[in-house]
């Protein structure tokens, strides 16, 4: 029966490691702040998913569409908050300081929200 794997492997002390590559879809991918956190919550609460999702070469891009969801929920987020909480370039003009601890205020919780409901699921 002839060999049809096509994995090669190099020589590290006794051990052969294999010479694995990610698919070109998955190589081009670059995660931002949600990816990651999601990414590693995957690792290390949900490892049959993540191995599922590694192996089939999906990890990566599954990580990539949950980073852009969580980054439109939270400018989306953000912005509503600072319009029910009247949060306006007026305030900012008028007392910054006050300005900066609504919006740190506003991003934490929006932080928050987008972690129970996306990235730690």
């Amino acid at each position: 029966m002839e060999n049809e794997s096509k994995i090669t492997y190099r020589r590290v002390g006794d051990y052969f490691i294999p010479n694995l590559v990610l698919p070109p879809e998955e190589a081009s991918v670059t995660l931002g702040k949600w990816g990651m956190m999601h990414k590693d919550y995957l690792l290390k609460n949900k490892r049959v998913l993540f191995s599922a999702l590694l192996t089939q070469g999906k990890l990566y891009q599954h990580c990539a569409e949950v980073e852009k969801q969580a980054q439109d929920m939270f400018d989306s987020l953000v912005e509503q908050m600072k319009a029910t909480e009247s949060v306006t370039e007026q305030l900012k003009e008028e007392s910054q300081l006050e300005w900066v601890c609504c919006m740190s205020n506003i991003e934490s919780r929006a932080r928050e929200i987008i972690c129970n409901e996306l990235i730690y699921i």
